[in-house]
């Protein structure tokens, strides 16, 4: 049998100089490995060809666990490496939990403009359901002269909500410099397709102790985002939700083109949980509602939606935003087709609602 790049997955019992020993018997064959802590296991990670026979006797040390082969550049992401799914839980108060049997809606307004605003657009989205609130308090656009977000002033408004409502919240962060204020205010880092290949972003995103949302690249394959992030689990961050906002393509009459395919590849590749983002990925506030329910049916695990209660005034992407009443539509029609899928829908658990 040929060889294959491998993770030895450890008992819990395993000490410090047996996971050395292990590495040395990789060292030894000119093989480097790394140490990560994930998904309560400790694992040594092949970086290189394993020869058969050495995958043979590393896997009968009595502290060796298994030893997993991953052909192809995937590795802590795999489903080789864990066939079930790993649910992914936000937030303390009322938790969420992302890739379990409930399916996740995100919602809220682009981007954080104001506490009258974020009252509104809360209040909004926590009648119809939402499980977890969004909002950006930094904003990268294509634009310089565009509407960057209010910043920490945001990021203040936006954990306001979260004391009010008791509901998790998630925000994207855009520099490594940013990533502990946000992590401070925040549930859930969102990492933007812009950044989705900032590796340094990756890096201080998943190692600063919160789980992390990652959008696909608007020009990345599959394959890309998947390996984005192995860079957020190589930390020790087994927390990671995939999302899918769209690609790059020809077609003019969408903002980008929804890759529904590539939810359902993702799911078969990964045991991460996929969500998808109808607001972004469409551009269109009619066609919210029928990718959403695509989303559902192909296998999605949440949704990520703009709500807005003025969108014509908003600040950022307001063409794409959701009215109230457009969003609880969307809500009432998720519910059977989800159903449908042997899912339920993530009630909404929050606290009595309260001025701020």
């Amino acid at each position: 049998m040929e060889g294959a790049d491998v993770i030895v997955v450890l008992h819990s019992h395993a000490t410090r100089e047996q996971i050395e020993s292990v590495k040395e018997r990789l060292h030894d064959r000119a093989m480097s490995s790394v140490v990560v802590s994930v998904m309560e296991s400790t694992m040594v990670v092949s970086e290189g060809i394993a020869p058969a026979e050495l995958t043979s006797t590393v896997e009968e040390l009595p502290f060796v666990e298994r030893v997993v082969t991953v052909p192809g550049t995937q590795r802590l992401t795999s489903r080789l490496l864990r066939p079930e799914n790993s649910p992914v839980r936000v937030g303390n108060a009322v938790p969420a939990v992302f890739g379990g049997p409930e399916f996740v809606v995100v919602a809220g307004p682009c981007a954080v403009e104001s506490r009258e605003q974020m009252n509104a657009a809360v209040d909004t989205v926590v009648a119809s359901g939402a499980a977890v609130l969004r909002g950006g308090a930094f904003k990268p656009r294509t634009s310089p002269y565009s509407f960057q977000g209010l910043g920490v002033a945001g990021l203040t408004l936006l954990a306001e909500q979260r004391t009010r409502t008791g509901l998790p919240v998630v925000t994207e962060v855009v520099t490594p410099k940013d990533v502990e204020v946000v992590a401070e205010e925040s549930d859930m880092l969102q990492i933007g397709t812009r950044n989705m290949q900032n590796f340094e972003l990756l890096r201080e995103a998943g190692a600063c102790g919160r789980p992390v949302l990652l959008k696909r690249g608007m020009s990345a394959t599959v394959e890309e985002w998947l390996l984005a992030a192995e860079y957020l689990m190589h930390t020790g961050n087994g927390d990671v939700v995939l999302c899918e906002r769209g690609i790059r393509s020809y077609e003019r009459s969408t903002r980008f083109t929804l890759d529904l395919s590539a939810v359902a590849e993702a799911k078969r590749l990964t045991h991460l949980p996929v969500i998808v983002d109808p607001s972004h990925s469409t551009g269109r506030p009619h066609l919210v509602g029928p990718m959403s329910l695509a989303a559902a049916a192909c296998g999605a695990d949440g949704l990520i939606i703009d709500v807005h209660t003025d969108a014509r005034n908003a600040m950022c992407d307001g063409a794409q935003a959701l009215d109230g009443e457009q969003f609880a539509a969307v809500m009432a029609r998720l519910a059977p087709v989800v159903e449908a899928v042997g899912r339920t829908l993530a009630p909404t658990r929050a606290h009595t609602l309260a001025s701020v």
